[in-house]
């Protein structure tokens, strides 16, 4: 058997075989340095190309430096010290970048807080993660005077305008009402904890430029993850971490920075995600490149208009956000023709009505990745040349090692599921002061276990089947919820569908919770179309219809909030 295994007892990596022309095998992690040093050499490279676009504004790598050089002053200036945690509470606009890098520049750890955390959940991550510093968004401040008297750790509050970095000074702009729910004036913060972000850019002008010594085992972020199946905790993802991935896609992409061509990514998905930090801001970044910062994607309506007014050669995305674009009446005024790089999907998996539906309408097939918080997030990415989209996840990045084990850790035959287990130096270094989970999610021999079901084919590419924890047992069958779904994707009248389980008498039965478009279609409709193309089991026995359905910030569906309480 040894010769089936997804990687053998002498370490075979069949995907190699398989790479394109020019990847390597490995990346030579020792020669990588930090996160400040991978941004410090653009600063200097690429000083006069435009390094974000926000609110139509453009801000150079020379001026995002500086603005960086004045937030590391500002917080040496309060005393906090290296490995000091900061918390950015922001979507994507210009001060965020600015925040971040002055975080690392500083030494600090930074702390991603979606900025539509009720208070209750932002006082359980600020609380666990004891950051001391806490840069907020001015129109999510609310939120932050409800929480601040049950954060006696948090020293500070700086106020961010959206217009912040971009000269938009005094300037209010409008993030639709879908996005905040509350108007700036509505907060009420004391000056004593409150200063404002223009504030600590002049402050910081006045100030020493402020390095702090890091390593590449230093920890640059606490990146919380929780995602669809449970509650949140922090991966510890190092410096050496994101530059590694970083690094693992410049090889599989074969991005040179000095190659002169203006690249652009649309970074529609936030920053504070793992998949937009390292994908879209500092893989950019690092090699010359520009993000076309989208604040509100949720505001489907503006983001049509930015892409109908942008010029962007790439674009990445998750599958409901496809599906928004595709499903929206002015599709056709963006111009696509321009956007001759790569189209990447990830976060969730992509649905093949959605992925043909956007070949069809912008010539260009979705490269599907994977990736997770634990891992900075890439694992694994189909080749960026593909005509169609594959269906898979593509093959492990250099350096990678995956393996497809049994609940008991014993390696599987290609083509049999089970647990994708990951190692690789873009796996972090555990979770949060929480040393019994980072045990569970490790194996004896370093893999991390992703908790997600997978087969391997004979030439290395993955194929993601379910979350294990969304598996349904129905009359002893296994019912993977991503096929149930893909079939009713497909049906004319389904705009969007998550399947889960529930208790029946029988033990577990599939439910299909659907949203359609247009006219009203049958439940018994639906139930036979997802006949014709799978087997009677795995047939939905109930379809719930919705509005809407329940999503995270990046527009993963909730499964866990569409089971019955006692399921979930």
């Amino acid at each position: 058997m040894a010769d089936s295994l997804a990687v053998d007892r002498n370490g075979a990596r069949p995907w190699l075989a398989a790479y394109p022309p020019g990847v390597p095998a490995a990346i030579d992690v020792e020669r990588l340095g930090t996160l400040v040093d991978l941004i410090e050499r653009s600063i200097a490279a690429y000083a006069d190309r435009p390094a974000l676009i926000s609110f139509g504004k453009s801000v150079s790598y020379r001026e995002l430096g500086a603005s960086a050089d004045c937030v590391s002053a500002w917080l040496g200036s309060l005393g906090l010290a290296k490995g000091d945690r900061v918390a950015l509470m922001m979507p994507n606009v210009a001060a965020y970048p600015a925040a971040l890098l002055g975080v690392l520049n500083a030494g600090c750890t930074a702390v991603n807080v979606n900025p539509l955390y009720t208070p209750r959940e932002l006082i359980g991550q600020l609380e666990d993660s004891g950051a001391r510093i806490l840069f907020v968004l001015e129109n999510f401040a609310h939120t932050v005077a409800e929480a601040l008297p049950k954060l006696p750790r948090l020293e500070r509050v700086v106020l961010v305008g959206p217009g912040d970095c971009l000269g938009l000074k005094g300037k209010v702009i409008d993030f639709a009402s879908r996005y905040v729910k509350r108007a700036v004036p509505h907060f009420q913060l004391s000056p004593t904890v409150t200063t404002r972000f223009d504030a600590v850019l002049r402050a910081g002008r006045r100030l020493p430029r402020h390095r702090v010594a890091v390593s590449p085992n230093d920890l640059a972020f606490l990146q919380y993850t929780g995602g669809t199946t449970g509650i949140a905790k922090a991966a510890m993802l190092t410096h050496r971490n994101i530059v590694a991935n970083v690094e693992q896609s410049r090889a599989w992409f074969q991005v040179s920075g000095g190659d002169g061509r203006r690249r652009t990514m649309v970074t529609a998905l936030p920053l504070y995600h793992i998949f937009a930090l390292t994908a879209c801001f500092f893989f950019f970044l690092g090699t010359g490149g520009c993000c076309l910062l989208i604040a509100n994607p949720r505001d489907v309506n503006g983001f049509v208009k930015t892409l109908a007014k942008s010029r962007f050669t790439h674009l990445s995305g998750v599958n409901t956000l496809f599906n928004l674009l595709l499903n929206h009446p002015k599709l056709h005024e963006i111009d696509f023709s321009g956007a001759d790089g790569y189209h990447i999907a990830g976060g969730m998996a992509v649905q093949a009505a959605v992925a043909g539906k956007w070949k069809a309408a912008t010539g260009k097939a979705l490269i599907e990745g994977y990736g997770l918080s634990e891992t900075s997030p890439v694992v694994s990415i189909n080749p960026v040349d593909l005509q169609e989209w594959s269906g898979t996840i593509g093959y492990p990045v250099s350096s990678t090692d995956v393996a497809i084990r049994s609940a008991d850790g014993r390696d599987l035959p290609f083509g049999e599921p089970g647990e994708l287990c990951v190692r690789g130096p873009q796996v972090m270094a555990g979770y949060w002061n929480r040393p019994e989970e980072t045990r569970a999610a490790m194996t004896p021999d370093g893999f991390f276990r992703t908790g997600d079901v997978a087969t391997m084919s004979e030439t290395g590419s993955i194929r993601i089947v379910d979350r294990m924890k969304d598996m349904i047992l129905v009359s002893g069958f296994n019912v993977y919820p991503n096929e149930v779904e893909d079939v009713l994707a497909k049906h004319p009248s389904v705009l969007e569908c998550a399947v889960v389980g529930a208790r029946c008498e029988e033990g577990e039965m599939v439910v299909a919770h659907v949203v359609i478009k247009g006219e009203t279609v049958a439940a018994d409709a639906l139930k036979a179309h997802a006949r014709s193309q799978l087997t009677g089991y795995k047939v939905p026995r109930r379809i719930v219809f919705h509005d809407s359905l329940p999503k995270t910030n990046v527009g993963k569906v909730l499964r866990r909030a569409l089971r019955e309480p006692d399921e979930a």
